[in-house]
């Protein structure tokens, strides 16, 4: 691991001001990506900024009904917020999917945003991969993939993003508040992500230095009525192999409102808008459930080891969007 320095902040300014001063330093929140990645010579930083005494740590109420989320909230306190529970029960169960009560008690919202891939190739410093090594070529395009992205993919990577967190609120619209050298900005968390294209490297629009603030949920009443279901190789502490957050709003048998996103499947959260599209105005049944779910992955592009999660991802949509409209029938 390089030497590196340490530095503790206790304002916004500050920190962003670090940043500014050193591009070669990272902001630290709970560490449990950024650490490991070091370990393994990944990242590189010269110094850490830790951030986790900024005073972004709380959970409140905005003046439209929606919800704002600190970004050093830790996921165990997020997943546990009586309103997160209420309004976006969603959001808390994805959280509660992820990784272990030790971890979760120390990672924070904001990191949880920012975490890279676990794609084998770019934790390997010894294997070619254009995250890392812009140029260097995608082995996992040839080799194991089993777990890799079937949409939005290019020829240049097809490593998944793995939070759990990150779908839930990109089915709810969630926006990403964040502060810079030259003042405040957002990014809604749909173009938070930057697409692959031939530049897997860029993974987010976040100009340089910025530090996340916090991430603000909109108003969504159909955030209530809401479900997050993962599948994994096994039964705890695995990342996905396929999720999906879904809300749904029925009346008199009718689709009047959708959420869906999908997790596991792509570079970042997928929100499914093609299958949104589908089910707006829609009777609520399988039939429906199942042709919405067709049209978002008409898109997808399997390799010759992943095309079980077609397969996969369609199950999930009939069956959560199912469970949901027999909530709402009874």
């Amino acid at each position: 691991m390089r030497e590196f320095g340490y530095q503790r902040v206790y304002d916004v300014s500050g920190a962003v001001a670090l940043l500014d001063a050193d591009p070669e330093a990272r902001f630290l929140g709970g560490g449990t990506n950024l650490v490991d990645l070091m370990k393994t010579g990944v990242e590189r930083p010269a110094r850490l900024v830790d951030v986790r005494q900024l005073p972004l740590d709380t959970v409140e109420s905005t003046n439209d009904g929606g919800l704002r989320i600190g970004a050093t909230v830790t996921n165990s306190d997020l997943a546990a917020h009586p309103e997160v529970r209420r309004r976006y029960p969603a959001l808390t169960q994805a959280v509660l999917a992820g990784a272990s009560g030790q971890l979760r008690n120390m990672a924070t919202v904001g990191g949880n945003l920012l975490q890279r891939t676990r794609c084998g190739y770019f934790a390997d410093v010894s294997k070619p991969c254009n995250k890392r090594v812009p140029g260097s070529g995608c082995p996992a395009v040839e080799g194991e993939h089993h777990n890799h992205a079937i949409l939005g993919t290019s020829e240049h990577c097809v490593a998944t993003h793995p939070s759990d967190m990150g779908v839930a609120l990109t089915a709810f619209d969630a926006v990403v508040t964040y502060e810079t050298a030259d003042g405040p900005g957002e990014l809604p968390l749909t173009e938070f992500y930057l697409p692959v294209d031939d530049t897997p490297h860029l993974e987010t629009a976040l100009p340089p230095g910025a530090l996340i603030t916090g991430v603000t949920l909109p108003p969504a009443p159909v955030a209530a009525h809401s479900r997050y279901r993962k599948v994994r190789e096994r039964a705890s502490y695995a990342f996905a192999i396929g999720s999906i957050a879904a809300a749904l709003d029925v009346r008199d048998g009718v689709v009047r409102e959708v959420r869906l996103a999908f997790g596991a499947v792509a570079s970042r959260p997928w929100r499914a808008r093609a299958a949104e599209r589908v089910l707006t105005g829609a009777v609520a049944d399988t039939e429906t459930f199942a042709a919405a779910a067709d049209a978002e992955l008409a898109a997808a592009r399997p390799l010759p080891h992943n095309g079980y999660k077609v397969t996969l991802m369609r199950n999930l949509v009939v069956a959560e969007l199912t469970a949901l409209a027999e909530e709402a029938a009874r």
